[in-house]
């Protein structure tokens, strides 16, 4: 594939891998005439070049990056720039990881065991506004409605309330939390109400153990009493 004329084309690569970063950089390069591709090697690393560049075509993220626990990294990048795509770069090729990637916003889920030739496809079609799954995942094959309904909620959280609660399942109590943002105790406590309410559970506790039940062990298990 190669850019239309005028096209330059902005890319993320996300992955704490520098190797996988260069083969990836290189297909990408390959594929286009005019690109342009920053690489992030932390979650921290890919919120701050989204902050500072609006113009981002496509985010390629690692599952297992740091700062990333399970699925909130992804939760927190669609909730914080809901316009720019994110397509997740993963070595887990596990079918209810892929849904639920999917479920939480993804354009697309690359496993890295894909040859180039998929990895071209699958770039093609998120960029021309498609979504892009392995062919052999069904889509349909859902969760029991519980965990359904779950996912539908831990989708409706606010940027920073995703925030609170990856920070709460790092077992940090409130002025800890409060200390890391740059905000009020009230203000976190005000998030964590929030939480709770959204979660429909009763305690800090309890919203950490739910969203564990859909982070396919992948969520951090500290949890905060």
């Amino acid at each position: 594939m190669t850019s239309e004329e005028g096209t330059q084309y902005r890319f993320i690569i996300a992955d704490d891998h520098p190797l996988f970063r260069g083969a990836l950089r290189k297909t990408i390069e390959e594929m286009f005439d005019s690109v342009t591709i920053v690489e992030a090697g932390s979650l921290d690393e890919v919120s701050g070049e989204l902050e500072s560049n609006c113009d981002i075509d496509l985010v390629l993220l690692d599952l297992s990056m740091p700062g990333m626990r399970g699925f909130s990294g992804l939760i927190y990048l669609r909730a914080q720039h809901p316009g720019t795509p994110v397509c997740i770069v993963s070595g887990t090729e596990e079918a209810t990881t892929i849904r639920r990637c999917m479920n939480f916003g993804a354009a697309g889920y690359i496993p890295k065991s894909q040859g180039i030739e998929k990895i071209r496809d699958a770039l093609g079609a998120i960029l021309n506004g498609d979504t892009w799954t392995p062919s052999e995942i069904d889509l349909d094959a859902g969760d029991d409605d519980e965990i359904q309904a779950l996912v539908g909620r831990l989708s409706t959280l606010t940027p920073q309330q995703v925030r609170v609660l990856m920070m709460l399942s790092e077992g940090l109590l409130n002025k800890q939390i409060a200390y890391e943002l740059g905000v009020s105790e009230a203000t976190v406590k005000a998030h964590v109400s929030a939480i709770l309410q959204k979660l429909n559970v009763e305690s800090r506790t309890q919203a950490v153990i739910a969203a564990n039940r859909i982070e396919a062990g992948q969520w951090q298990t500290a949890v905060a009493s």
